[in-house]
């Protein structure tokens, strides 16, 4: 078995952390006793790019269980959990190829080594993989019936794939699911976030002001965990619903460049590129931190900092001081990169049970229905997000009402009135 990973003897911590997570995911213990038995999965191989973290590592049990062959790298240089790896090498038999603080030249090298297993079906969080797919000359040697994606930049980059004609084969937004982005982008995407900075620089947020860029699920859960720590926060926004929730939600709204001038931490949640450009640095304070929760390291425009700074040093272990011309100091969190996965572990296992599950139910739907479905994105089926919703519920031992057939009469009719 061939893999790239940085240490086969860290599997034993990375098997017990495995073993913590997997009893916080009680709804994918739930679906690896059906795969099990019905291996819905059999024969399959499966090409996966996403943080190899030990939520990951239960996910790839299940699959593992349902009969398919997955091979693992990392979505993204530095999120990776080494001793995780290490343990999917050891324990599950799992290929993987991922290294915490890979280079981009290996970080691609990895990605096309999962290609080399020539796999029926994707699953990717921010398509580099589906990309690299689509950009490789030999892709009609690939056989790939369809695919799965995990996060809001990842389906923002698909759908316009998708809208040149040009992407090969059906994928499912995992992403827009309600138990995906409802929760994960929220509640696990503000948790975790919060929990990145802290552990980066132990600052304290407490009266402190936080800038968060974009209100989107993700800027939510992100603005929500400051303010419950005691932060004032303040929300930078381009789309006026958003800013109008942003405002009834009861926090500051205003432009980037006034925002600029007041914050002391930064946290862009977009998805897009450029929001804290060089006209922001240039106004900052002397010790601002800024940090990114997006997928790629592009929000932050990092060579406009290099431009107008005179030193750059490693101050701790996730912190690059970068000391301005003007004599100022802004303070970089995690190299641009996510920094809840960067400085912190990432989600919480209770959330990504939920995200996970629809990975795994997607995967499933496509392996049944791969022959109607053309080259498309598509929504998790809504039979899914609402299976999953009563597994996780039912995992918490909570009950809810039914409709009664009174009810489901009166939904369906239009003759009922005042």
């Amino acid at each position: 078995m061939h893999y790239d990973i940085k240490d086969i003897n860290l599997a034993k911590r990375g098997n017990l952390r495995i073993e913590w997570a997997a009893n916080n995911m009680p709804v994918l213990q739930l679906l690896k006793r059906r795969f099990a038995n019905q291996k819905p999965l059999k024969g399959l191989r499966i090409g996966c790019c996403l943080h190899v973290t030990t939520e990951t590592a239960v996910l790839m049990q299940v699959l593992k269980s349902g009969g398919a062959s997955p091979v693992l790298c990392a979505s993204n240089p530095l999120s990776t959990q080494d001793d995780v790896a290490a343990s999917l090498v050891r324990h599950l038999k799992i290929p993987v190829f991922a290294i915490k603080g890979e280079d981009t030249k290996t970080y691609y090298k990895h990605i096309k080594a999962v290609l080399t297993s020539k796999p029926d079906i994707t699953m990717d969080d921010g398509a580099d993989l589906v990309s690299t797919v689509h950009r490789a000359l030999n892709n009609k040697n690939f056989n790939i019936i369809g695919g799965t994606e995990e996060t809001t930049t990842g389906v923002i980059r698909l759908r316009a794939l998708a809208k040149q004609g040009r992407l090969r084969y059906p994928v499912i937004a995992v992403n827009d699911a309600q138990t995906k982005h409802l929760f994960d982008n929220r509640y696990g995407t503000g948790q975790s976030t919060i929990d990145g900075i802290i552990r980066a620089t132990n600052k304290l947020l407490a009266g402190s002001k936080v800038v968060v860029c974009g209100y989107g699920f993700c800027g939510k859960g992100v603005a929500m965990r400051a303010r419950g720590m005691g932060a004032q926060v303040i929300v930078v926004e381009v789309s006026a619903l958003r800013a109008l929730e942003a405002v009834m939600d009861g926090y500051r709204l205003m432009r980037m460049s006034e925002a600029a001038r007041l914050g002391d931490v930064f946290v862009t949640t977009t998805g897009n590129i450029g929001v804290i450009r060089k006209q922001h640095f240039i106004l900052m304070k002397d010790g601002a931190l800024v940090a990114n929760a997006g997928h790629f390291n592009v929000e932050i425009d990092i060579p406009a900092l290099r431009e107008i700074s005179r030193q750059k040093r490693r101050i701790r272990a996730f912190v690059d001081e970068y000391l301005l011309k003007a004599g100022r100091r802004i303070y970089l969190l995690g190299e641009g990169r996510l920094i809840n996965l960067v400085s912190a572990e990432g989600h919480p296992a209770q959330v990504m049970d939920m995200s996970f599950a629809n990975q795994a139910l997607s995967v499933e739907y496509i392996v049944q229905n791969h022959s109607k479905l053309k080259p498309d994105v598509y929504e998790v089926p809504q039979f899914i997000d609402e299976d999953v919703a009563r597994l996780k519920l039912e995992s918490m031992g909570i009950q809810i009402d039914r409709l009664t057939p009174q009810q489901k009469r009166y939904l369906c009719s239009w003759q009922v009135g005042t």
